[in-house]
């Protein structure tokens, strides 16, 4: 499948009656394991990038999360989206030319954040923030095929839990053209519908983050269009390597032997 082909069958799914889970890989063989069992898009993960390059969060630059980007899409047939921070550019030149590369790098989505990178948490000015979601939209829409360009309004992930703030951001997003709406870090489903109902735009809702009993069946109820589950995976998948680790440490036994995929099973999902 060509990029063409692979961008529109994206922006297709975000237009389901039923949403759908882009769970995220961090390396080549996360990616292709989540090919195998039959997803049907994938996104990456920036602190599933920094852990695995032995970093803290919010430690790879652009550089980084591109090439991280190109291998897993050269590792899967499906659709690729990047977690692109806040497109690092510091101005509207930057921010296009931020798309332009991971477009180039083979993803067909991505997505712009209005937290200011490395900042520990400073949100931009509305009007600023609006601003660069335009040149993020003007950049993917240039582009010779459908880049799905999803706009992310980062209050509830710094300790801003303002719905009303929330909701002028995002509505204000889709009117400066994005094509996808989030706001990682809602924790019930009242936030959530509240979302969803006012905007005219597929909803991103981000779930795998902590303990929570919501469900996709609610996440069709609610009407959202893409689940996403940012490093929870990664996170599930570094919490079972610590466990067998403590375990053979602190316990001498190998208990956690008991039940492992075969190496046969993870070989094949590596063709």
């Amino acid at each position: 499948m060509d990029q063409k082909a692979k961008g529109d069958q994206f922006f297709e799914l975000h237009h389901r009656d039923h949403p759908f889970v882009i769970p995220n890989p961090w390396d080549a063989g996360s990616t292709k394991i989540l090919t195998a069992l039959g997803f049907e898009a994938l996104a990456t993960t920036s602190l599933g990038l920094d852990h695995t390059n032995g970093h803290h969060s919010a430690t790879a630059g652009r550089e980084e999360i591109l090439e991280n980007a190109r291998l897993i899409a050269d590792s899967t047939h499906l659709p690729v989206s990047v977690d692109l921070e806040d497109c690092y550019g510091s101005d509207a030149s930057g921010i296009a030319d931020t798309i332009r590369a991971a477009a180039e790098a083979g993803a067909v989505g991505g997505s712009i954040e209005d937290v200011r990178y490395g900042s520990d948490g400073a949100i931009y000015e509305f009007s600023e923030a609006v601003d660069r979601v335009s040149a993020a939209v003007e950049a993917a829409h240039a582009l010779p095929f459908r880049f799905t360009l999803t706009a992310r309004c980062e209050n509830f992930l710094f300790g801003r839990p303002e719905l009303s703030d929330t909701i002028k951001r995002l509505q204000a997003y889709s009117a400066a053209g994005a094509d996808a709406l989030y706001a990682p870090g809602l924790t019930s489903a009242a936030e959530i519908e509240a979302i969803v109902q006012a905007v005219d735009k597929p909803v991103n809702v981000l779930l795998g983050l902590a303990n929570t009993t919501l469900s996709m069946a609610d996440m069709h109820r609610l009407g959202v269009a893409r689940v996403s589950l940012g490093s929870g995976l990664h996170r599930a998948a570094m919490t079972a390597f610590i466990s067998a680790a403590r375990e053979i440490r602190e316990s001498g036994t190998f208990g956690f032997t008991a039940g492992l995929a075969s190496m046969d099973e993870i070989d094949a999902m590596m063709e």
